[in-house]
């Protein structure tokens, strides 16, 4: 499995990557499960950090320039990865390289499709970079996983991959987001929400929608800067928090009073079961990319008017012990052994 993406700080592609190896891990019967990357040094050390805990072998060959010298490996299409790895059954890859293989099942994974419907919300790297993924995998890929139903219809739409080909592994949520523990202390109570500050989250939308509200809780933004125009976060009342790690996660989810998700577009939302199973009302937009999410839990909002977020917003803190039960067996439908199950069984019954 190509652990690429680990190489920088964990987001939600990270996030999914190191959830399904563990619950591969837990959900193996004598399967060898390896954990593979051509990375730089730094980018190494980041992958070790990242699968701490997780019980794979690991191959992660170090070498400097690695985005390049993986970008070179995927369009010459040479050498085959088993001269790294061995023998193999199945090479499942990532967003960030597709190198050729000589035998056994080939298979990716796609997150969403966001540069292609909207390549202005993306650099034109990772425009280019995904862009040519996945007209690779829609070509030579023999099984394409989602992470959710509306991502699986989407690659079958717009990529043209057969409906037999695509499987659907949704995202898990870790043990460690429950809502016993720790909680974030930021001064007064605090609208939460958790995203990279990007045009595509609709951090801007949210900015205005606060400043509609009385002003008694402050809205927390954690998340690392992005690419393109970012949000005005220098507001009274804002408290930009910047990248949050994610073992710091939980304790911001739980000590938040409702936690915001305006996104104008997802694969799936992880966020907002994370804050679900923390116990966190949620107030989520109401794209239906984010419907596997929400299912009935979540309050949902036309992402575009400020004025029906707020209100969304006032809604959740009057309804928010119903939102927290809802929420509380909505997310535990999901966890990383499932995801781990569905990938295991989409490969045995694959393989010839």
């Amino acid at each position: 499995m190509d652990v690429s993406p680990l190489s920088h700080p964990r987001t939600g592609v990270g996030n999914y990557i190191r959830g399904s190896l563990l619950g591969m891990a837990a959900a193996a019967d004598g399967d060898e499960i390896v954990a593979f990357a051509p990375a730089s040094p730094a980018g190494k050390r980041e992958i070790e950090r990242s699968l701490d805990g997780v019980r794979v072998e690991r191959r992660l060959p170090s070498l400097p320039l690695a985005h390049a010298a993986r970008t070179a490996w995927s369009r010459l299409a040479r050498p085959p990865v088993e001269r790294f790895v061995g023998p193999l059954d199945v090479f499942h890859f990532s967003d960030w390289m597709y190198p050729p293989q000589r035998a056994g099942l080939r298979t990716t994974m796609v997150h969403d499709l966001v540069p292609l419907h909207f390549p202005q919300w993306v650099h034109p790297r990772t425009r280019r970079m995904h862009g040519a993924k996945y007209r690779h995998a829609a070509r030579t890929a023999d099984l394409v996983f989602t992470n959710s139903e509306f991502t699986a219809n989407d690659v079958v739409e717009t990529l043209g991959v057969p409906r037999e080909r695509v499987r659907v592994a949704h995202p898990g949520v870790g043990e460690e987001f429950a809502p016993d523990g720790r909680r974030a202390e930021l001064g007064r109570p605090y609208l939460l929400t958790v995203a990279t500050l990007e045009p595509r989250k609709n951090l801007q939308t949210l900015v205005d929608a606060y400043r509609l509200l009385d002003g008694e809780l402050t809205l927390a933004v954690a998340g690392a800067a992005g690419w393109g125009r970012a949000p005005e976060l220098a507001v009274p009342g804002v408290t930009p928090l910047g990248y949050t790690p994610p073992a710091e996660l939980p304790l911001l989810y739980r000590g938040a009073t409702v936690f915001v998700y305006p996104s104008r577009f997802e694969g799936f939302g992880m966020p907002v079961l994370e804050a679900m199973a923390c116990g966190a009302p949620c107030v989520v937009s109401s794209h239906p990319s984010l419907d596997e999410a929400c299912a009935d839990a979540a309050v949902r909002v036309d992402p575009e008017r400020p004025e029906a977020i707020a209100a969304g917003i006032e809604r959740a803190l009057a309804e928010r012990d119903e939102l927290v039960r809802r929420g509380f067996a909505h997310a535990e439908r999901f966890t990383w052994h499932e995801n781990g199950r569905v990938h295991l069984d989409a490969f045995r019954e694959a393989l010839p």
